[in-house]
Order: structure tokens, then sequence, then C-alpha cells
């Protein structure tokens, strides 16, 4: 006899899509907890720059795996499928409901689809000889290699793109063959955000005139001064463009349209990832109605 699985839900969509304040309204229905699916929110001081749930908000409902690491660790995200799976089991011993939220299409993926990607030692002298490439340089050697895996890398996100070129070159064949598959371990609804274009352009742009409001310029400056020009600060939206302000390269106005042009490219590419879940039962537009 099966054994019924446990239920969770996941809220996803694009950037300024509402998941966030979606999710708390529905931890507080339902009697939830939220566990972050972002790769970026596992990091400290990565604050204003990743549209971060307040610390108002966090006390309203508790979330999970925010603030975990410094940015200096390389998060991976078979590491995150680890952590947030404790987390979902956590709050299910306790007769909560998890719900999971966030952006990062691969981090859901693998822990709450049956996708799993293959253990494979690393390889040091490997990495450190990718890592001095350009990741224009190292997207073609990916797409060489595998022009599926390429499309799973986000814009100048050179440590996937070298940690698929390490799986693919260790394996010896393509990443779509070498990830393999796994059980389910849960009953998932799948929930996605969405506005029409025009309606979620103005939520990203007027989001990022509330960053640079909030102190995304001194932010940035603190992570540098603090951290240095690590790659999980250089390459992260928000803050690379914040970067080539504080170079002189851009002025501010020019850093905060490029920001804008950033952001609504990344949404375009989550859209295009999570409209591949069929499950996904989307409501485009997620307000909810107020109690």
């Amino acid at each position: 006899m099966m054994m019924k699985k446990s239920k969770v839900i996941a809220v996803v969509g694009a950037t300024a899509s509402g998941k966030s304040s979606y999710a708390i309204d529905l931890a507080q229905k339902l009697d939830g907890e939220i566990v972050s699916a972002d790769s970026r929110l596992v990091y400290k001081g990565l604050d204003i720059g990743t549209a971060k749930p307040s610390k108002e908000e966090r006390a309203l409902i508790p979330h999970y795996m925010i603030d975990i690491v410094e940015p200096e660790i390389n998060y991976s995200a078979g590491l995150y499928a680890q952590e947030a799976k404790k987390c979902i089991d956590y709050i299910l011993s306790r007769g909560k409901v998890p719900i999971i939220t966030g952006g990062t299409g691969l981090y859901l993926r693998i822990l709450l689809e049956n996708y799993n990607l293959p253990q494979t030692e690393p390889d040091y002298e490997l990495r450190k000889n990718l890592s001095e490439l350009s990741f224009i340089d190292l997207y073609k050697i990916l797409r060489d290699l595998d022009p599926e895996a390429a499309n799973l890398v986000n814009e100048n996100d050179k440590r996937r793109a070298i940690r698929f070129i390490e799986v693919i070159k260790q394996t010896n064949i393509p990443l779509s063959k070498a990830r393999g598959f796994k059980q389910n371990e849960y009953s998932v609804e799948w929930i996605g955000l969405n506005y029409p274009r025009e309606e979620l352009y103005d939520r990203i742009n007027r989001r990022v005139d509330m960053m640079i409001e909030q102190g995304l310029v001194d932010e940035t400056k603190h992570l540098l001064e603090k951290h240095g020009r690590i790659s999980n600060i250089v390459d992260t939206i928000g803050y690379k463009e914040m970067i080539l302000y504080l170079d002189g390269i851009l002025s501010l106005p020019q850093a905060v349209d490029k920001l804008k042009q950033n952001t609504r490219n990344y949404a375009k590419r989550q859209l295009t990832w999570f409209r591949k879940n069929p499950e996904i039962k989307w409501n485009c537009y997620p307000e909810r109605k107020k109690k």
C-alpha cells in the first residue's frame, strides 16, 4: 500500500509578481510557514538588492532558508534541496503547511520535482581554469557541450555555468541524461503568479525605484567594503549595476535604467522556465481579497 504524500504549496513566478506578500497571506490563512526558494536570499547582507522580505514580514510568519550563509559561500542547488527538505519536514512535523516560494527554478525543480543532479567530485583545477574566463566564453563552451544545459544558466551566472561544464566533462554525457530522476517526496500544489507584461514591467520599474530610495547604493558600498568584489555580489542583479555607477562607468540614472532592463530580462527567463511545468495553475491577477 502506497503511503500518502504530505502536501506542500509552491508559490512561483517572476520577480516583482507579489510572491512574498501572497505567500504570507496564504500562510496566515492556512496556518502555514514559508520556505524561501531564492538563490540570493540565502546570503546575509544582500537585502535591498534582492528584495528580501523585511523583518516585519518575517515576524508575521516564520521564514526559512533566508540569511543562512555569508556571500563568500557558493551555495549549491543540491545543498539547498537538502536543507530546505529539513525545513519542510520540520514544518510538517508540527502540523503546519509548508509554503515554498521563490523564483529560482532550479532550486524548486530539485526540491519539489523528480529532478536529481548527479553527484560528482569537485575538479578544483578545472574550476580554477574556467573561473578565469568571461561568462560569454563559458556560455559558448557550455552551449557547445550541451545546448539544453546552456538554457538553464542565467546571464552572468558563472558559478552555475562552471558547475554544469564540470558535470558534463566528468560524466561525458549531456546534463539532461546525467541528472537522473527521483521519486517525488511531496504532493505539490503549484500556484503561479503573473501579470500582463506591461503591468509586470511597471511593477519591476517601481520596485527598482523603491530600492534606490531604500539605499541600494549605500548597501552596495557596504557589501564591497566588507566582502570585496566576490562573484556572489558583482554577478548579482541589483549590485552589479550599482557597481557600474560607483566605478564611474554609468551615471546613476543610467545604472537604474540598466537595472530595470536586466530585471525585466530576468523576469522573462523565469516565466519561460516556469511555463514548462504543466502543473502550475496560473492566476493572472494574483491580488487576494482583503479580509
